[in-house]
């Protein structure tokens, strides 16, 4: 099949194609002659090639321009279509301004933990102290210098309270479980006026037994008649603090369980025993401690507490301390390592902490002891299993 055109008067200006086609069609309509005129003419639109002619051009049919003649990939179009979706923006609520920029501000935060093992003693009386290990005084020498500064002529505060902050590792038995806030009270050796208003209730049958309590420090005492009140409304237990029980009563005490809630005695809590009056006297004049844990460091806890005042006696002074870190480290996890990180004296308005020896009040056992116990657990839970 032949075709024969011919073409003349052709120009190609600065902005402008004129052109004039006469074509001929000898021998039928060619589908390949009509690519070849939108080539040459896009050829002219893009300015790619210079002006040319035909005249009396004979063209034999042939493939000039490749037309794709297959599908697309398999997947591109579900691709694309994937691509044009619009990504839904979740709305966020409100965020207080001391919240937003959560990650600088913990990247800024000073870390709580201090762990200066890794420093040097220091080797003379003046040094600077950020360069070496913080002095571990003794507990007496702690004392002595708290009363130098409240002394009439600096602070002129000799009967100031003299606090303790324990810094604890709350690390629970797994490394990714942690210990919760706890509260307790443990008894002291040797009272003093913790400035707290405590108000006890005490539950028991023996009438001896709710006048010792009384004489103890109890506000009010009884046994089923008191029970009775208190369902009737004459006596409210929101006007107590703490709830100590004989155990003979605990029968009819479960009628108050749903108003005590947490209040009602058990043996874990320490307030169901025998000895009523002892219970009376721990939580009317004991220590009231609290371990909180840091909000963003969980394995960090700080109890911060009173246990007497300067004008103390050292010896009565440090017999409530190590009776306060006695029972704080009842509540030890059972794993190994330390459970106190450092245990600091310090007495407003001073700023002045000094870092007191814990040690060796607390029988801690060897590490080889503590691994065998773990061992001997570990066997005693297989042969159960």
């Amino acid at each position: 099949m032949v075709i024969k055109c011919s073409v003349s008067n052709v120009c190609l200006e600065s902005h402008n194609l004129a052109f004039e086609w006469y074509w001929v069609l000898v021998i039928g309509a060619c589908p390949t002659f009509i690519n070849i005129l939108n080539y040459n003419m896009s050829l002219f639109a893009t300015r790619c090639v210079r002006p040319f002619f035909f005249h009396h051009y004979t063209l034999e049919t042939s493939s000039f321009v490749q037309i794709r003649g297959y599908a697309a990939r398999k997947g591109t179009r579900e691709r694309k279509r994937k691509a044009k979706v619009k990504s839904v923006v979740e709305k966020v609520g409100f965020i207080p301004h001391n919240q937003r920029d959560k990650e600088k501000f913990l990247a800024n935060r000073k870390q709580r933990k201090v762990d200066d093992s890794w420093k040097g003693d220091p080797t003379d009386d003046v040094y600077v102290a950020k360069y070496f290990k913080w002095k571990v005084y003794p507990f007496g020498e702690a004392v002595q210098c708290h009363r130098e500064t409240h002394h009439p002529d600096m602070y002129n505060q000799p009967n100031a309270n003299l606090h303790v902050s324990i810094e604890l590792d709350m690390q629970g038995e797994k490394k990714t479980r942690f210990l919760d806030n706890f509260t307790r009270i443990v008894a002291t050796p040797h009272r003093f006026d913790h400035g707290e208003e405590r108000a006890v209730i005490a539950f028991c049958k023996d009438p001896d037994l709710q006048q010792s309590a009384v004489e103890a420090g109890a506000q009010l005492s009884g046994g089923v008649e008191l029970i009775k009140q208190i369902q009737n409304g004459q006596v409210s237990l929101q006007d107590f603090n703490f709830v100590v029980a004989h155990p003979e009563i605990l029968p009819e005490l479960v009628a108050l369980r749903g108003l005590m809630k947490r209040k009602f005695p058990n043996p874990k809590a320490g307030t169901l025993d025998v000895d009523l009056a002892t219970l009376v006297k721990k939580f009317m004049y004991g220590i009231n401690y609290t371990a909180v844990k840091d909000e963003y460091e969980k394995d960090f806890g700080i109890i911060e507490t009173v246990i007497g005042t300067l004008n103390m006696d050292a010896k009565h002074l440090e017999e409530n301390y190590v009776a306060l870190i006695k029972d704080v480290y009842t509540m030890k996890p059972r794993r190994t390592g330390e459970f106190f990180r450092r245990c600091l004296l310090w007495s407003p308005p001073s700023q002045e902490k000094l870092k007191v020896d814990h040690e060796s009040y607390l029988d801690i056992p060897k590490k080889q002891e503590v691994e065998e116990d773990d061992d001997k657990d570990s066997k005693e839970d297989r042969i159960a299993l």
